[in-house]
């Protein structure tokens, strides 16, 4: 049972699999950090200067109690926290879009080469062989 899992486990798609989440993840969090740190900001700056992550729609202000301290919990809606994430969104799938569209190209490329005729004494034999069906 444990040569079968090492053999399931070894097989090549499986470990591709493997190979191609961690580079995903990865991937996913430069781009994360990429849309938070540098395309937020700059966007927030177009749109009444402050960071994009920062925009958020107040339902409820928060109250403070007497002492001070925060007695209610602000309500508020993050559409910039929302918006962030589909940049994120669009940028990974965009990507992935271009590396499985080059893998496919590549795939094309092989499969397009021109079949290899068959070797040289088998010609040989089917000319003897149509010869002799002539005569």
């Amino acid at each position: 049972m444990l040569k079968e899992f090492k053999d399931f486990a070894m097989k090549g798609n499986l470990v591709d699999i493997a190979v191609g989440f961690v580079m995903g993840a990865a991937f996913s969090k430069v781009i994360t950090v990429f849309t938070g740190g540098i395309v937020s900001p700059l966007i927030g700056l177009i749109f009444g200067g402050k960071d994009l992550n920062d925009m958020k729609w107040v339902l409820q202000p928060a109250e403070a109690g007497p002492d001070g301290a925060e007695a209610v919990a602000e309500v508020a809606m993050l559409y910039g926290s929302f918006i962030t994430s589909i940049i994120d969104f669009v940028i990974v799938a965009f990507v992935m879009f271009m590396v499985v569209k080059g893998v496919n190209n590549m795939k094309k490329e092989e499969e397009a080469a021109p079949p290899a005729g068959p070797p040289a004494d088998i010609v040989l034999l089917e000319e003897i062989r149509d010869l002799l069906k002539k005569n």
